[in-house]
């Protein structure tokens, strides 16, 4: 059990605590999580709150109830997160990986910007433009391919912006508002599906001569700062059979 504070529902905090250990490969698939009696002893709730922390668990897909046996752990590979939902995991912990995962393949240049690169940026077809790319993981394989586009002018002002190497002391967006500082007042994000091109399939590692005939989520996002500059424009190839999942409270 977590002894961070945590301002999450009692019942969110405990399935928060069980997809950490099942994403990460802690609690492998076949494994019988804690009964509802056990579980609300351990976390000192109700065993409402503890039935409703497995009811959650079991509507993301990753237990299952068996009648007579207890709730199993199911094997299925985590969904994909958009460009904004890794946004939010760097404010709040310096890292944009999900649980579970880890990132390789990092890659940096100066390129010229592709014609919809230039359009999202709001600079001229061609301009010189820093494009970072990695490759997010989990151990079911790739979750996507991330590319992040950003206007040249911030290698400037942030030389690590256009090495190959993993980012330290924050996340691009952190480091450009720190340089500038412009805070990143808001983003634009799409979610669309495509079949693969030859050059997708190569990003994700697979043959480009036998493309997957089932068509890949696309998340784009584009960030504004303080004074209107598009900062970044990240781009998110998921891998095959990789869905996408957000969540949010309602107040009623």
């Amino acid at each position: 059990m977590s002894d961070q504070a945590d301002n999450r529902a009692p019942y969110a905090q405990i399935a928060a605590h069980y997809t950490e250990l099942i994403t990460s490969g802690r609690l492998e698939p076949g494994s019988l999580l804690p009964s509802i009696k056990n579980l609300a002893h351990e976390w000192n709730v109700s065993t409402a709150t503890a039935e409703k922390a497995l009811r959650k668990l079991r509507t993301e897909g990753l237990v299952r109830g068996i009648h007579g046996i207890g709730t199993e752990v199911l094997d299925r590979p985590s969904p994909m997160s958009s460009g904004s939902q890794r946004q939010d995991r760097g404010r709040h912990s310096g890292s944009s990986w999900g649980t579970g995962e880890r990132s390789d393949s990092h890659q940096a240049a100066v390129v010229s910007a592709p014609t919809d690169v230039a359009l999202a940026l709001d600079i001229a077809p061609g301009s010189d433009v820093i494009r970072r790319r990695r490759v997010y993981r989990d151990r079911h394989g790739i979750v996507a391919h991330s590319t992040s586009w950003i206007p040249a002018r911030y290698g400037k002002l942030i030389p690590e912006l256009v090495k190959s190497d993993r980012l330290t002391g924050g996340t691009s967006l952190q480091l450009i508002a720190q340089a500038t500082g412009r805070p990143i007042t808001h983003r634009i994000d799409t979610a669309s599906a495509r079949l693969l091109t030859s050059e997708d399939s190569q990003l994700l590692e697979l043959d480009p001569g036998k493309p997957p005939a089932e068509p890949v989520v696309v998340m784009t996002a584009k960030f504004v700062d303080s004074e209107s500059n598009v900062v970044e424009y990240g781009v998110d190839l998921g891998g095959p059979g990789r869905t996408w999942a957000t969540e949010s409270e309602i107040n009623q």
